[in-house]
């Protein structure tokens, strides 16, 4: 996964719910888990451990190059079960 690249959507995510680009990097890096959406896409989940525990969901589609990381959010349904 070296090939990444933000969306314009994901951009502007980042910014209205003030996630740090680092904390996406980390998530990518070392999920706590990854899952197939029915779509396709990939789910990387991590609990930000500087942000309460929230766990964030990074959401890559990996079938195109470069991948594309598509949105980014904090899973309020995966808090505490990771």
């Amino acid at each position: 996964m070296l090939d990444l690249v933000f969306t314009d959507h994901a951009k502007g995510v980042l910014t209205e719910r003030n996630i740090l680009a680092d904390w996406v990097w980390q998530t990518l890096a070392a999920p706590s888990q990854r899952q197939i959406g029915n779509d396709g896409n990939i789910h990387y989940l991590k609990p930000i451990e500087n942000y309460d525990n929230r766990v964030l969901r990074v959401v890559v589609n990996e079938r195109v190059r470069p991948n594309r990381i598509i949105t980014v959010f904090f899973d309020r349904r995966m808090r505490g079960k990771l």
